[in-house]
């Protein structure tokens, strides 16, 4: 009995929990000790930050990875923004270094046009070969099946028992 009152009491704290996490503003893994002083630096820096992609965790900013190399990314954006470098600057300096893949949103040229145009063309080249697919099967003349030869159809006669024809 005592389980039935406390079911509800479960289903409720793992539901606020469930609700507590998903409503949880973004957690960003920029260090205290990498934050610069100048709040319009550091804005400035965690802009391209979210901008750039982590290496190791590929589908994550830099802004929001926990890996060494985005820390060091990190470090290396506060460092070119100190120096005096425009954002743009400092994106094309790390691009430079890391080529177009640490873009989260590489730009459209001819050396990423594989990266915007591949899954569309992959979709096209699938629905193209269903729609092949289809049409043959449509067409295809019904085969009939083979009729038995003599000898075929008494062994068949005497595994179902009948009489011979």
């Amino acid at each position: 009995m005592a389980d039935r009152a406390a079911a509800p009491r479960r289903l409720a704290a793992a539901l606020t929990i469930i609700f507590a996490t998903l409503m949880a503003p973004g957690v960003s893994a920029v260090e205290p000790d990498e934050r610069l002083e100048d709040p319009a630096l550091e804005a400035r820096a965690r802009e391209i930050s979210k901008d750039l992609r982590c290496l190791v965790c590929q589908n994550q900013s830099i802004d929001d990875s926990d890996a060494p190399l985005a820390r060091d990314l990190r470090l290396l954006v506060r460092e070119r923004l100190v120096a005096g470098d425009s954002n743009e600057g400092v994106i094309d300096y790390v691009v430079s270094r890391y080529s177009d893949f640490v873009m989260l949103k590489p730009p459209f040229r001819g050396s990423t046009y594989a990266l915007w145009l591949g899954p569309a063309a992959i979709l096209a080249l699938g629905g193209g070969a269903l729609v092949l697919f289809f049409r043959r099967r449509r067409t295809a003349a019904p085969v009939a099946p083979a009729a038995l030869d003599e000898n075929e159809q008494k062994r068949l006669d005497a595994l179902l028992g009948d009489e011979p024809r």
